[in-house]
């Protein structure tokens, strides 16, 4: 059964818990999913110190899998919408890696110019930054932030649903895009709820990474048992294990 490695960059259970369960609703019984949360950092990521130490917190996670019993996982899905350590993992890791946001805009950008919904108004630099790293900027039209977090979005769903969809409506029209993406681990969910009030593609981060992270997989088993045969750079020894 093809192994999917959930993590989470930061600190609070209960979003582990959110994207576990809505990542096995959309990859179903046909894959093992597991999780992990991150053993320092911030209860939830919010700005540029955050993000930072949650880099790290991503790879000590997956050192920390590397060590257990668990089979070795085939891909690796980063739940948070900004994707904390992609790089350094992608580089370090065997198996498939995405992250939230990377996994969102690849498949938003299937439809043409796209926007971003999330939480936290301190994320738009730092969105719009990776996105450049990525090579999406040039498709990308439009950041839109709300104040409150995605953490705090999640502790009342139906005020959030009323908000998110306001600021749906105002990033559609502002920006004219061809989908819109609602990124953040504590929107899972949301984007259903909203789709059938848009005549774009309203997509969900966390369905968007695991939709990603099956695709890597397949692609991995393409390659047959030689994929555990090239010269893999070592788990960095300054990390904790």
């Amino acid at each position: 059964m093809p192994q999917l490695l959930l993590i989470n960059p930061n600190t609070s259970a209960q979003v582990t818990d959110l994207l576990l369960t809505h990542a096995r609703r959309v990859a179903g019984p046909e894959v093992q999913i597991r999780a992990i949360t991150a053993s320092f950092g911030a209860p939830y990521i919010s700005c540029e110190a955050s993000y930072a130490v949650a880099g790290h917190a991503t790879l000590e996670a997956w050192v920390r899998d590397l060590a257990s019993s668990w089979p070795a996982a085939d891909a690796v899905l980063i739940g948070c919408f900004g994707d904390p350590g992609l790089l350094a993992l992608q580089q370090s890791s065997r198996a498939a890696v995405t992250g939230l946001a990377q996994a969102a805009m690849k498949e938003a950008s299937s439809y043409g110019k796209f926007s971003i919904l999330t939480g936290g108004e301190r994320w738009k630099p730092i969105l719009f930054r990776l996105a450049q790293t990525l090579a999406m900027d040039a498709q990308l039209v439009g950041i839109h932030t709300v104040e409150p977090t995605g953490a705090q979005l999640a502790q009342d769903p139906s005020a959030a649903l009323v908000m998110l969809r306001q600021a749906c409506r105002h990033a559609v029209k502002t920006d004219g895009c061809k989908a819109l993406i609602l990124g953040g681990a504590g929107l899972a969910g949301i984007a259903a709820q909203l789709a059938d009030d848009f005549s774009v593609p309203i997509i969900d981060s966390v369905s968007a990474g695991v939709r990603q992270a099956l695709l890597g997989i397949h692609k991995l088993d393409l390659r047959g048992q030689d994929k555990f045969n090239f010269d893999w750079p070592k788990p960095s020894t300054a990390l904790p294990a």
